[in-house]
């Protein structure tokens, strides 16, 4: 892949993945049994709201990932906020996880996108 910066294409890619384990998956285990239970209309609806917006996040850091891997433009700033962002995203499920004593895995793919997108970064300035 000469002239891309495929670290930034890897993070994408797992961003994509992310993203749809994030639809489907999140949905039909955590979604929709709090979708069913007793909890307010309003409640519910600002839920799903919450979590789509989550959704749309991480298909539109996925394409910004890849364009700027496969266009290895000249500038880091947006791929170095939305690593560091993936990052904080991982350590949040970490310390919750260890406070709550509760395994939530969620910080295996989000890691990973942050540590390819600042490798990239590396690389790119080279």
């Amino acid at each position: 892949m000469k002239n891309k910066n495929t670290y930034w294409i890897i993070a994408g890619g797992i961003s994509v993945i992310t993203f749809f384990v994030h639809l489907i998956i999140g949905q039909i285990d955590l979604i929709n049994p709090l979708i069913e239970s007793g909890l307010t209309t309003q409640v519910k609806t600002e839920l799903l709201a919450v979590w789509h917006m989550i959704s749309l996040l991480l298909l539109a850091t996925s394409v910004v990932f890849i364009f700027f891997g496969i266009k290895n433009f000249p500038t880091s700033i947006t791929i170095c906020l939305l690593s560091n962002l993936y990052l904080a995203f991982g350590l949040i499920f970490i310390i919750v996880s260890i406070y709550t004593m509760t395994f939530a895995p969620q910080w295996i793919l989000l890691l990973p996108i942050g540590i390819f997108g600042l490798l990239g970064i590396k690389k790119h300035s080279l």
